[in-house]
C-alpha cells in the first residue's frame, strides 16, 4: 500500500495515460489477432471535478485472462450465451487494482480491491457496485484473489462440491488439469478423498499434476493419443465424476468409461471455442447416458453466487492451511495481454495466466 512518497506522488497526478485493448472487429473462428484486438492509449484526468460523485479511480495491478473471453469475441451468441463485447469499446476482465482516487465514502485511497467486469486498462472511473476490497493483511498473494479465490476457483468448487457432490473413493477425471481451473478441482477433490488422474498437453504437466498439485495419476493427451485405451489404464473400476473443460473426442471416450450414476459438471469445452459450431467435433455416443443413468450438467458460477461466501470462507482456509496451492503463467505488462490469451489456448502454460501490469 505503499509510504507516504507514493502517497504525495499519486496526490501530485492530476492527469495519467492509460493504455486499454478494445475490440476493432469479431473473430468467429480462429485465435483473435491484431487485426481484432488492439490496444490504445487514453488520457484520464484524476481532478477532484473530473470524478463523478460515489465513484472511484483504480490503478489495474492484475489481470485474469480467461478461456471464456474468447466467447465474447466471436460476433454472435453461442455455446457459453455470454455477451459480445461491443466494437471499439475497451474490453472487460476480471482485475485486481488500487484505488487511487476516491469519491465514495466505503472506499479510500489506498484499498486494494477486485472487480469482475473491470476495463482492460491500465486505469479506470467506476462506481463502486462490483468492487470488493481486498485485506491485504491476511497473508494471501494477490493472484489468488483473481485464481484460487476468483472465477476459476469458485468455477471448480461448483463443479466438484455441489454438482459433482464428490465422496471418498469416487474417481475422478479431470481434463485440462493443469489449467486455471483444473489445478483447483483436482485439489478439491484429493480433499474430498477422492482418486483423482487428470489430462493434460504436456509431459511437464503431467510432473507438476503429480509432484506438487496431489493428483493421483496423470496423463499426456499428445502421447496417449488413444483416449480409449489410456481411460482403460487409468481408470479400471470407471469414472464416477468427469470434469469436463474440453469437450470433443475427450468427452466421447470419457462416456464409453462411466459408471452408473457418474456425474459429469460441465464448465467449458476449451476445444471448441475456435471454430465456429457447424465445424465442431460431434459427440456420437450419448446414448451411453441412458443406460448409465449419467447426469451431465453445463453450468455458469452466476447462478451460485449465493454460495460465493461459503466457497470464500472454504478456499481461503485451504490456501492459508497450505491444503491448495496455485501455479500461476506470470505475463509482464498489458501489452502482452494479446499474446497472453493465445497462450490458453495453446498448451504453452502451466496453471493460472495472470498479467501483472504493475509490479
Amino acid at each position: 500500500m505503499g509510504g507516504g512518497s507514493e502517497s504525495d506522488e499519486s496526490a501530485a497526478m492530476v492527469m495519467v495515460e492509460s493504455k486499454e485493448w478494445f475490440l476493432c472487429a469479431y473473430a468467429p473462428e480462429g485465435l483473435p489477432t491484431s487485426d481484432h484486438l488492439k490496444m490504445r492509449t487514453r488520457s484520464l484526468s484524476l481532478a477532484v471535478d473530473s470524478i463523478p460523485d460515489q465513484h472511484v479511480v483504480v490503478q489495474v495491478l492484475w489481470i485474469s485472462v480467461d478461456p471464456y473471453l474468447r466467447s465474447q469475441m466471436t460476433g454472435f451468441q453461442d455455446g457459453l450465451n455470454l455477451g459480445q463485447f461491443v466494437l471499439d469499446e475497451v474490453i472487460q476482465a476480471f482485475t485486481i487494482g488500487k484505488v487511487i482516487r476516491s469519491k465514495n465514502s466505503n472506499f479510500k485511497e489506498g484499498d486494494l480491491v477486485t472487480n469482475p467486469f473491470s476495463p482492460i486498462a491500465q486505469y479506470y472511473v467506476a462506481p463502486p457496485h462490483f468492487l470488493k476490497r481486498i485485506d491485504p493483511t491476511a497473508g494471501i498473494p494477490l493472484p489468488d484473489y483473481i485464481s484460487a479465490l476468483g472465477l476459476p476457483g469458485f468455477t471448480a468448487w461448483v463443479g466438484i462440491e455441489v454438482l459433482a457432490n464428490a465422496k471418498p473413493g469416487s474417481n475422478v477425471l479431470i481434463s485440462a488439469a493443469a489449467g486455471g481451473v483444473g489445478m483447483y478441482a483436482g485439489q478439491l477433490a484429493k480433499l474430498k478423498g477422492c482418486r483423482v488422474v487428470g489430462s493434460t498437453g504436456s509431459d511437464e504437466k503431467v510432473k507438476l499434476l503429480k509432484e506438487e498439485l496431489g493428483y493421483d495419476d496423470a496423463f499426456n493427451y499428445h502421447k496417449e493419443t488413444n483416449l480409449d485405451a489410456a481411460l482403460s489404464k487409468y481408470f479400471p473400476n470407471g469414472i464416477d465424476i468427469y470434469f469436463e473443460n474440453v469437450g470433443g473426442k475427450m468427452l466421447e471416450a470419457v462416456l464409453n468409461h462411466v459408471n452408473r450414476g457418474a456425474r459429469i459438471p460441465v464448465c467449458g469445452m476449451i476445444s471448441q471455442y475456435n471454430q465456429i459450431w457447424t465445424e465442431r467435433e460431434g459427440v456420437r455416443n450419448l446414448m451411453n447416458m441412458i443406460g448409465k443413468e449419467v447426469k451431465m450438467e453445463g453450468f455458469l458460477v452466476g447462478s451460485y453466487l449465493d454460495r460465493f461466501g461459503d466457497f470464500g470462507k472454504e478456499m481461503e482456509g485451504y490456501l492459508k492451511e497450505g491444503k491448495i496451492i496455485s501455479k500461476h503463467e506470470v505475463y509482464h505488462g498489458i501489452e502482452s495481454f494479446l499474446e497472453s490469451l493465445g497462450s490458453i489456448f495453446s498448451s504453452s502454460n502451466a496453471g493460472k495466466v495472470v498479467i501483472q501490469v504493475k509490479p
